[in-house]
């Protein structure tokens, strides 16, 4: 049954809730998105094809895929120049901001090499 303004007479709304008792997931990133936002990479293509290319770990796990989840606290290893950084995520971020502000996203831990420590 349709009223005369064509809605459904009756119905009930759709509406997705959630069960109180399932746990509230946790909040993550897409890879390439925070490479480019931590500004390691000048475009978020170029972040993608970083991740595709294998070059990139994710708490010592090489990551393939762009869209692979990050969460604060993984550690984060990458490509920069001739060198290799690795980071721990603090924050994930919201936007690509001015070089300061990137910088908050993550902390610098040292770089092991294969003598030791750098």
């Amino acid at each position: 049954r349709r009223d005369p303004g064509g809605a459904a007479v009756g119905a009930l709304p759709l509406r997705r809730t959630t069960p109180s008792w399932e746990p509230m997931s946790e909040a993550s990133i897409r890879l390439d998105k925070w490479l480019w936002f931590a500004r390691f990479r000048k475009s978020r293509s170029l972040a993608a094809e970083l991740c595709v290319a294998g070059r990139v770990r994710v708490n010592r796990q090489i990551v393939q895929k762009p869209a692979a989840p990050i969460r604060v606290g993984d550690v984060v290893t990458v490509p920069v120049g001739s060198e290799i950084r690795v980071v721990r995520v603090e924050r994930l971020g919201e936007r690509r901001g001015p070089p300061a502000e990137a910088r908050l996203l993550y902390v610098e831990l040292p770089a092991v090499e294969q003598g030791g420590v750098k």
